[in-house]
Formats: structure tokens, sequence, C-alpha cells
């Protein structure tokens, strides 16, 4: 059994603390305590949540993680657009520094700092790379939005994320055309994750694009927050979230485990293989009852 906290509010720094405390660590199973920390959040674009991280939520975060214990927290990231003015633009640069949160923008490393991925029966034809930082990093934590993807990728939470690993189209563009050009897309998406496994997910459906995606889509209120070690949980767990708020025929008809990103990942062996495997906790009195009805719709679907 996998785990997912869920916290039923619109109060970010709230729902952060919640779903985190829920995740029910104690001190000998902390996986932040004494840990180098890479935090990789949502920073495609500057637009506004959910476009990207929310700078609340991205705070909260970052004070749990120091509350926990980290030795060290380094915020690394990969835009769509230039890395660095992106993170300008949210007003990152500040928050950083008062958190004593170090920077490292993915597309500024040296050649030597990335890795070639070439894996046997994938569907990237010439591999791809990845910074060495993540592959060495002592800890990964992941913080992600609740939202549809207009321009293939049919949803954009967890496994999503890690896209942003791969350089872009201002560094080496070969890789993201072979991304977005290929019918595998979904596929490929999950196939990035084998390289890395984070300990800690939060994904912010505070607000949510329920069609449209990543930059700007349709909005809706979803008013929840979602932790787990677990990605193909919690992307689950938010498509069922999705599904509640109604959103398009691509998320709205298919049977949550038959969307490719979530088909692949389970072949790879990335986390749950079914909704039953799924154990889904209110984070407070407050959630318990929302949490039925997601938990409904997962196994339902």
């Amino acid at each position: 059994m996998s785990l997912v906290a869920l916290c039923k509010s619109e109060d970010r720094q709230y729902g952060v603390k919640a779903v985190v405390a829920a995740m029910g660590w104690d001190e000998s199973s902390n996986p932040i305590q004494g840990k180098r920390v890479l935090l990789k959040p949502n920073l495609n674009t500057a637009d506004p949540m959910p476009g990207s991280t929310d700078n609340a939520t991205l705070e909260a975060l970052i004070d749990e993680l120091w509350r926990m214990g980290a030795k060290s927290i380094t915020l690394g990231e990969r835009s769509w657009k230039v890395t660095r003015e992106v993170i300008e633009q949210k007003g990152l640069i500040p928050l950083l520094q008062a958190k004593q949160v170090e920077l490292m923008v993915f597309d500024e490393l040296p050649e030597s700092d990335w890795v070639q991925i070439k894996t046997p029966g994938h569907h990237w034809p010439d591999g791809f790379l990845v910074p060495r930082p993540l592959m060495e990093t002592e800890c990964l934590v992941e913080t992600c939005c609740l939202k549809t993807h207009a321009f293939g990728g049919v949803f954009t939470m967890s496994l999503k994320l890690a896209v942003g690993f791969v350089p872009g189209r201002e560094q080496e563009p070969i890789y993201m055309n072979a991304l977005h050009s290929s019918p595998h897309q979904r596929e490929m998406i999950a196939e990035i994750n084998t390289v890395f496994s984070p300990a800690l997910v939060v994904l912010d459906g505070v607000d949510a694009f329920v069609d449209g995606g990543p930059m700007t889509g349709t909005r809706a209120s979803g008013n929840v927050m979602l932790a787990s070690s677990d990605r193909i949980a919690i992307d689950a767990t938010g498509l069922a979230c999705l599904k509640h708020l109604g959103a398009n025929n691509d998320i709205s008809k298919p049977a949550i485990f038959s969307q490719e990103q979530i088909k692949r990942a389970v072949e790879l062996g990335l986390g749950v293989s079914s909704a039953k495997e799924i154990q889904l906790v209110g984070a407070d009195e407050g959630s318990r009852d929302y949490a039925k009805a997601i938990g409904d719709i997962l196994l339902e679907n």
C-alpha cells in the first residue's frame, strides 16, 4: 500500500503542513533528516498558479523541510523559457535567499554535469540527458500542480514534472523535439522517472486547470493539497480530483489506470499498480469526507 495524504483547504500553508504531518513519519522514518535536499518545483513558466508553483506553497514546503532536519536545500529547475528569468519573474530570488535555499539552474550547468540515459525498450530514440546533481542527490523532494495538459501530455502532475530535468529548447532542443513530436509522448514522460525516486511529492490543487494547460487554461477551485512518496499514487489521486471537478473528456472518460502516463509508469514499476493499493488518508477531520469521495472515484476507475 502507498499512502496519499489529502487536505481539503484553500489555505496553502496550512495544507502543506497538514499533508506532510499526515505522512506519519517519526524520527526513525523521517526521509529528510540530515539530508542534502534537492527541491524540484513546477516553474515551467512564470504564469500564476496552477500555471506554476505558488510562492506560498513553496515557502511552506521549504519551512517543513527545514523543520524536518534538512542539512541543506537546493532548488533546481529547468523552465520552458530562460529559467533564471522565470525564477526572477516569479519573485523567488528574495524568498530563496531569506530561507537560505541555494539555486541550481539546470540549463546553466556545464556539459560535464549532464548524464546520458539510454535504456533498451524505452521510446527515446537517442536517450536523454539529466543533471548529474539529480543522480547524486541524497534526497529529492518535488512539488507539482493539478492541471490538464493541452500539448499531448493529457495531464501534468508529478510524473510530468520530470520533463524539467531534461534539457530544454533553449539548451539542446533535440530532446524536447523528440518528446513533443512522438506518438509515445506519455510513455516517454514516465520513462524519465526511472532515473530517480523522490522522498516526498506535494501536489497543490488549491487551484486547478480542468481544460487547457499547462500555462493557462480553464480554472477550477480544487481546494486540495496532496502528499505522497509514490508518483503513480499521487497522480492517480490527482486524476480522481480532476474527474470530481468535471475536467475535459481526456480526463473524465478514460479509466485512471488506462492513462498512458500511468500505465507506462506501472509497467516500469514506479509505484502502485492499481487503486486498491492506494491508502488515501484525510489529513484532518474536515478532509475525511472529501477523501472518501475521491477514494470512491479512484476505485470506480
